[in-house]
This record gives structure tokens, C-alpha cells and sequence, in this order.
């Protein structure tokens, strides 16, 4: 059949509409009409490029668009992948929890009976747990914007050449420092700063010394930096604010479990007057930005105008209500990301070896989890694998076209599953999932 003849072949979307007769009744008679115009023009396009139109006739290819638009997009998944904050999986995974219905009381005071402050809802933690003031804002980004823009707009920063680092996205601190109207002032080299180097860099112009954490990037051998006791002494000496970004926000000692990051209370405590860290890393909350100090800052950053564009929303304070609470609490087991952190190695292995023997092929090996997002780079976690045997690219995907779908990964091409991200309620998914 010749190119014009098949675009002759294309039916009208009257034509179309007809053939589908009652059969799509629940849909809107306009999205409808919207689909099949997208479909025919899409396969107008394919012919004008010389492509041949699918298997599937008009009819099906705009019933099968149609139905898929009742699948909601942001599915839940099994992440058997070993990485705990796992990016493109959401980071920490939030425990269940049900959602405030209806109204509720996000700025309502309900013991005064007039308006309140939604950051009400988290600053009692932020403060039992942190032992200062705290707020939040909708991400890490937001926070060390806001800090910068607040407290130096207009004029310099200290920071030491070492810890300009770039995060994921593109995210560089140099960047945002210029964004948030800052003068940056690097000192030091990449691998050595010293007191001095700081010393010697302030000015009438100096508003802020900062530091950030390398939490995506280890800098071993020749390297040397001040402590933060000794920043902090040169900060007050010179009557300056130290503000330091911790971008993973440890808040509980993970040393036991083989996870080494510096805590956000022992920064408090070193003299360091702002922090700022993410709430969906090593907290394990939901995706936020969480700013804590000496209540002057804090206050002078609630004030700011921006404060309003990067706050979050209900939702997100209730999350990060429960989360904090369950570490006030000292109930980690209803953070998941910390009870993977913590689970012991033998433990997932009797979980393994207990799924293992029902998936023909399968066997338990050992290997290693790590803690992902952006964190604890070079640590990983003791583990075992289940590893299974058949074609690796084969059986990745059709666990991940699975329902719900099962995110494994490759490692010296067998599929390997490590249960340290599997949540014990998804093991008879996976389990599903396996023996399919």
C-alpha cells in the first residue's frame, strides 16, 4: 500500500467514536475525543516518517490510553536494590501513617481559639531533640538558600575552598551562595584549610563564616581542617554567625550499625549557631528542609519573605510530626530507614534463606547494602543477597513489570535481591513476584 493510501486508511474520529459505541462510557465524551485525535495525529506522524502504524487498531490504542489514566502514576514499589535512600525511589521510606481527611488544624490554635503557626506542629520536637529552636522549609536547598539570603545577602561568606561541592541535580554551593545574593570567599586549597586562612579573610564586608559537610564525597591523605570548636571561637571573636549545612542530618548514633556520620546535636554543641539539614536522609522523614539555632537566627529567619515561598504543606508536617516524635521517642523500628540501618546482617540472612527455598535456582550469598542518598560515602553495611539464576536482563525486568513493580539489581550478571530495603509486609509480594 502506497504512503497516501494508508494515510486515506486512518479513520475519522467520528468514525472512531462509533466503533467505541458504550464501551467507554465512564470516560468524559471530551477526553475522549482528545484521545482519539492524539492517537490518529500520532500515527499520521509515524506514516509521514515512514514508520509502520502498530499492530493494534485506533479503537484499542485509545481504549488502552484511556484505561491507563486510571492507574495513578506515583506507584508503591519493593526496593530490593540494598540501597536505603534510594533516590529515585523516594529516599527514606515513610511508615504508615494515614493522612489528616478533611480540615484540620494547621493554623488554627485550638486551646486560644484564634489563628496560629503551622511550624507549631514540629518546633516541640525540633527542640527536645535538637535542645534549640527549629523550622522547617520544603528542602535542604530551601534551607541554605534561606540562611544565606537572610543572614548575608549583600555581602561575603567564609567558606574554605574544599567544601564548594556539587549535589545531585546540579545542585553547587557556589551557585546557590550566588543566587541568595551572596559574595562568596573561598580560603584554603581543595584538601587544606587552616584558622588562619579564615582569620585572614574576614572583612567590613564578612557576614557569615559557613561550613558544609561532604556527605556525597570522602577528601583522604594530605588534608587538614580547623575544627568546629575553633570556628566557632573565631566566629564569636569576631562577632559573626557560623552556619554549618549538614545536608544528611544524622540525628541518632548510627556508629554501632557501621554507619559513621557526624551528629547534628554534636555541631550544636560545638558552638556552630545554625545548622541545616535534609528531613528524607538519615532522619528517615519526608522530603523537607530543616533549619535549627540560636533563636535570634531563627526568628530572623521566619521574618524573611521567602519563608513563605519555601514553606511545606499539611501533609509534610504530619510526616515529619511522626517521624520526629518516633526519634524523641527513641521507636526506631517505625522509621524504616533506620530499622534497615539497624537490622543485623544474620538476621536478613534468615529472612533470605527462608524466601530462597521457595524460588527454584535461588541461593543466599553475602554482600554489601549501602545508605545512598547522597550519604556515607565509602560505608557500606554487611548483607545477604539472594541471587538468582536465569537470564539477569531478562529477570530485571519482568520483576520491575511486576504488580507492584520489584526493583532488584544486577551484580556479576545474576539479579540479586537484598532484603535489607524490603519492608517485612512486602515479602509475600516478593515472594509473588519470584515465583512468577
Amino acid at each position: 500500500m502506497e504512503q497516501k493510501d494508508r494515510f486515506k486508511a486512518l479513520p475519522s474520529v467520528d468514525a472512531v467514536l462509533q466503533r467505541l459505541g458504550n464501551g467507554i462510557g465512564e470516560f468524559p465524551r471530551s477526553l475522549v475525543v482528545q484521545e482519539t485525535r492524539a492517537v490518529i495525529e500520532r500515527r499520521r506522524k509515524a506514516l509521514a516518517g515512514g514508520r509502520e502504524a502498530t499492530g493494534e487498531s485506533v479503537e484499542e490504542e485509545v481504549r488502552r490510553r484511556l484505561e491507563s489514566l486510571l492507574q495513578p502514576s506515583l506507584r508503591r514499589v519493593i526496593n530490593a536494590t540494598g540501597v536505603i535512600l534510594h533516590t529515585n525511589l523516594g529516599r527514606a521510606p515513610l511508615g504508615a501513617w494515614a493522612p489528616v481527611c478533611g480540615y484540620s488544624n494547621l493554623e488554627y490554635d485550638l486551646s486560644a481559639g484564634s489563628r496560629g503557626k503551622r511550624d507549631v506542629h514540629v518546633s516541640g520536637w525540633l527542640e527536645r531533640l535538637l535542645g534549640c529552636p527549629g523550622m522547617v522549609v520544603n528542602n535542604n536547598a530551601a534551607a541554605v538558600f534561606l540562611a544565606l539570603h537572610e543572614l548575608a545577602a549583600g555581602g561575603e561568606v567564609v567558606i574554605s575552598r574544599g567544601e564548594l561541592i556539587e549535589i545531585g541535580e546540579g545542585f553547587r554551593i557556589p551557585e546557590i551562595m550566588q543566587r541568595s545574593g551572596v559574595v562568596l570567599r573561598e580560603v584554603g586549597t581543595t584538601n587544606r584549610t587552616h584558622i588562619d586562612d579564615y582569620r585572614d579573610a574576614i572583612n567590613e564586608r564578612t557576614r557569615l563564616l559557613m561550613r558544609v559537610h561532604r556527605s556525597n564525597f570522602r577528601l583522604v591523605g594530605f588534608t587538614a581542617q580547623p575544627p568546629l570548636e575553633q570556628l566557632a571561637a573565631l566566629a564569636r571573636e569576631r562577632s559573626l554567625p557560623l552556619y554549618e549545612d549538614l545536608g544528611s542530618g544524622c540525628v541518632v548514633d548510627l556508629r554501632p550499625y557501621g554507619v559513621d556520620e557526624p551528629l547534628a546535636q554534636d555541631s550544636l554543641q560545638a558552638g556552630v549557631d545554625l545548622i541545616s539539614f535534609s528531613g528524607d536522609k538519615l532522619l528517615g522523614g519526608p522530603q523537607a528542609g530543616i533549619l535549627a539555632g540560636r533563636r535570634d537566627l531563627i526568628a530572623r529567619l521566619r521574618k524573611n519573605p521567602m519563608f513563605r515561598a519555601l514553606r511545606v504543606d499539611k501533609l509534610t508536617y504530619q510526616a515529619l510530626e511522626n517521624t520526629l516524635r518516633a526519634v524523641v521517642l527513641e521507636r526506631f523500628q517505625e522509621i524504616p530507614a533506620l530499622a534497615m540501618i539497624m537490622e543485623p546482617a544474620e538476621r536478613i540472612r534468615a529472612r533470605a534463606e527462608s524466601i530462597a527455598k521457595r524460588i527454584p535456582g535461588a541461593e543466599v550469598v553475602p554482600g554489601e547494602s549501602v545508605v545512598g542518598g547522597g550519604s556515607t560515602p565509602a560505608q557500606s553495611i554487611q548483607t545477604w543477597l539472594i541471587a538468582l539464576a536465569g537470564d539477569a536482563v531478562e529477570l530485571e525486568k519482568k520483576l520491575r513489570s511486576a504488580t507492584p513493580p520489584v526493583i532488584a539489581r544486577i551484580d556479576r550478571d545474576r539479579v540479586v535481591i537484598d532484603l535489607r530495603t524490603v519492608l517485612p509486609s512486602d515479602e509475600d509480594d516478593l515472594v509473588q513476584a519470584l515465583s512468577k
